[in-house]
């Protein structure tokens, strides 16, 4: 599983990294689920994300313009896997 967050790189895109890696740890899925950051403008467009930060899992924009709380990404995480 791949989850991505989209921004420059600032506050509110930590804040939602750390979310992302606190609900993947909760949910025991470290080997399984990589979480990786995309800075890059035209990739994060390409994402279809346009209000950062944004959240990407699998290719699927699931969130943009907020900071997801661990338990909204779990949920997503768990959609993903059905």
């Amino acid at each position: 599983m791949k989850i991505e967050i989209c921004g420059p790189g600032c506050a509110r895109c930590h804040a939602t990294m750390e979310n992302a890696r606190k609900a993947v740890k909760e949910l025991g899925l470290e080997q399984e689920a990589a979480v990786t950051e995309i800075r890059d403008i035209k990739a994060i467009s390409s994402k279809g994300v346009f209000l950062t930060p944004g959240v990407v899992i699998d290719d699927v924009k699931v969130s943009e313009g907020r900071i997801p709380s661990p338990e909204e990404i779990k949920e997503w995480i768990k959609e993903q896997k059905q």
